[in-house]
C-alpha cells in the first residue's frame, strides 16, 4: 500500500500536537483557566444598578375592571367594524400607575374563545405572565381571573392575549400600561401612539381567514389599513414650544415599522419601556412588533400653521401613519434633562464570552391529512416545535449568553418574557447598544448575540413576535433557578 506524504508525517505530527497541547497545560496557571468565570462576575458587577431586583409597594392599589368582549368600533368615519376589545375600547384602555404602585386587575372573559392577559416587557411574579400550559391555566369563556402585581420597572408597556394569539391580536385585543416614575419631567404632554395593521375587507370588516398558509410560510400577516390609537390618520394637536413625550408602541401581527418624522427632531430616550444610557436620533431604530419607543420632541417656537408628518420607510414605499399639528400661541418651552439611565452597562469584552445556549430558528414542512398540495409548515427552534421544546436552565443573577442564528430567509424579532437583555453582537462583531431590550429583530442569515443577568426566577416563554410564526411553534421556554 502506497501512503501519500501527509500520512507519512501523521505520527509526527500527533507527537508535536501532545507536546504543544501540554505545554499550554502547563504554561497556564489556574488564574487563566478560570478566566471565563472572572469575566463572568466582573460583568455581573459592572450590571449592578441597571434595575432593581425588586421593588417595595408604597401601600396604593390601582384596582380596575375589564373585559374582553365582542363589540363594534368606528376604525372608518361612518361604519362599524366588528371587532374583540378590551372594555369595548381599541386600543383597550389607557392603564396608568406609577411606581410602587400595586396594579389589580380584575379581567373577565365574554369572549366565544378562552384567553389570558400577558404584560408584555412588565416583569410581574411568574404566576402572572398569562401564558397557558405554563405559568397558569387559561381563562374560559364567562369566566374570571384577577391579574395583581407591583411593576418593578417605569416605562412604556402593552398587554395582549396568549391564547390564539394571533387570531385575537388582529381582531382588536391589545392596550397599554405605563408605569410613571417619580422623577420630575415636566413635560407639556405624554402621549402614547399605539401604532396596529388590519387586514380588512372590502366591507370595513376584519378578514376572519387566521394563520393562511401564505402568513404562516411568509413575514405573518401584514394589513392593508394602518391605524394609530385605531384610527385613520391621527392627529396630536400642539402649541409651538411644546415638549412632547411620546410613546410609540407596535401592536401589529408581524408589520415592522422604521417610524421617522418628516422636518422634526426627536431623541429617542427609551427602548422596551427602559430608559437608554445616551439619547440617539429618532429615526435610526426598527419597531418590531411587539418593541417600544420613547422620543422626546420639542416642537420649534416658530412652528405655528405646521405639520409634522410620522412616516414609516421599512418598506419599499413610505406609509403615512400620523401627523403632529401645530396651532397657537408659542409657550415657554419646559427645561429640563434628557431622562436617561447611566447604570445601563457597556458590557465591553462581553461578546468574547462563551455562548451558553444557541437558538437556531429555522422552518420545516409537515405533511398531513388537511395540509393541503403544498403542505403545512412548522418554525423551528433547535428543530423543534412548541410545545415540543426542551427548556433551559438559566442561573439566577449570574451573566447568562444566548445567540439567535437565524438560519431562514424570514424575519424574526424574538421576544423573551420576564427579563431584559443586552445585544452584545450581531454576525459575531462586537456591538454597544446604550440600551436594554426585551425584543430584538434577527435578520435573515444573521446572528444575534445578547446577554442578561437574570432577576426573576421561574420558566418563562421565548418566542418570535410575528404571531403566526409563534402559532406555527416557534416557541419554546427558558428556566431561571
Amino acid at each position: 500500500m502506497k501512503f501519500s506524504k501527509i500520512q507519512k508525517h501523521i505520527p509526527v505530527i500527533i507527537i508535536a500536537c501532545v507536546v504543544v497541547i501540554t505545554g499550554a497545560i502547563l504554561f497556564f496557571s489556574s488564574d487563566d483557566i478560570d478566566k471565563v468565570k472572572v469575566s463572568r462576575e466582573a460583568l455581573v458587577s459592572e450590571f449592578t444598578g441597571a434595575y432593581v431586583e425588586d421593588i417595595e409597594p408604597n401601600g396604593n392599589i390601582v384596582e380596575m375592571n375589564m373585559t374582553a368582549s365582542e363589540s363594534e368600533v368606528e376604525i372608518f368615519d361612518g361604519y362599524k367594524t366588528k371587532v374583540w376589545s378590551y372594555n369595548d375600547t381599541v386600543p383597550g384602555p389607557e392603564v396608568r400607575v406609577k411606581l410602587g404602585d400595586t396594579l389589580r386587575l380584575n379581567f373577565t372573559n365574554d369572549l366565544p374563545q378562552e384567553t389570558t392577559i400577558h404584560f408584555h416587557g412588565v416583569r410581574v411574579p411568574n404566576a402572572m405572565d398569562g401564558v397557558p400550559g405554563v405559568t397558569q391555566d387559561p381563562i374560559k369563556p364567562g369566566e374570571s381571573f384577577v391579574y395583581e402585581f407591583t411593576p418593578k420597572d417605569a416605562g412604556t408597556f402593552w398587554f395582549h392575549p396568549h391564547v390564539r394569539t394571533s387570531e385575537q391580536v388582529e381582531r382588536g385585543l391589545f392596550g397599554t400600561l405605563i408605569v410613571e416614575d417619580d422623577v420630575d419631567q415636566k413635560y407639556s404632554q405624554d402621549i402614547v401612539w399605539v401604532i396596529d395593521d388590519w387586514r380588512m375587507t372590502e366591507d370595513r370588516q376584519v378578514y376572519e381567514e387566521f394563520n393562511t398558509p401564505m402568513d404562516l410560510m411568509h413575514d405573518g400577516r401584514w394589513g392593508n389599513v394602518m391605524t394609530v390609537n385605531g384610527k385613520l390618520n391621527e392627529v396630536l394637536d400642539v402649541k409651538p414650544g411644546e415638549r412632547i413625550r411620546l410613546r410609540m408602541v407596535n401592536a401589529s401581527n408581524a408589520r415592522i415599522y422604521m417610524p421617522s418624522f418628516k422636518n422634526l427632531n426627536a431623541k429617542i430616550i427609551a427602548v422596551d419601556g427602559m430608559y437608554v444610557k445616551e439619547v440617539f436620533d429618532f429615526g435610526e431604530l426598527e419597531l418590531s412588533p411587539g418593541n417600544r419607543i420613547d422620543i422626546d420632541i420639542t416642537i420649534p417656537q416658530d412652528a405655528d400653521g405646521q405639520v409634522f408628518e410620522l412616516v414609516d420607510n421599512f418598506g419599499r414605499e413610505e406609509i403615512k401613519l400620523a401627523r403632529i399639528e401645530v396651532a397657537g400661541q408659542a409657550v415657554a418651552t419646559p427645561e429640563f434633562n434628557f431622562p436617561v439611565n447611566s447604570e445601563v452597562p457597556d458590557w465591553t469584552g462581553a461578546s468574547d464570552i462563551e455562548i451558553d445556549k444557541e437558538y437556531r430558528l429555522n422552518a420545516r414542512r409537515k405533511t398531513g391529512e388537511g395540509m393541503g398540495m403544498m403542505g403545512g409548515i412548522e418554525w423551528t427552534i433547535n428543530d423543534k416545535a412548541y410545545p415540543d421544546y426542551d427548556p433551559y436552565t438559566f442561573k439566577y443573577a449570574e451573566f447568562n449568553t444566548m445567540r439567535f442564528t437565524n438560519e431562514s430567509v424570514r424575519l424574526h424579532p424574538m421576544h423573551l418574557h420576564g427579563q431584559f437583555f443586552k445585544v452584545i453582537a450581531r454576525d459575531g462583531v462586537p456591538v454597544s447598544e446604550p440600551y436594554f431590550r426585551d425584543t430584538v429583530l434577527v435578520y435573515p442569515r444573521q446572528s444575534v448575540d445578547v446577554a442578561l443577568v437574570p432577576l426573576d426566577k421561574g420558566l418563562w416563554v421565548n418566542h418570535c413576535h410575528i404571531l403566526e410564526h409563534a402559532a406555527a411553534g416557534m416557541l419554546t421556554a427558558v428556566e431561571v433557578r
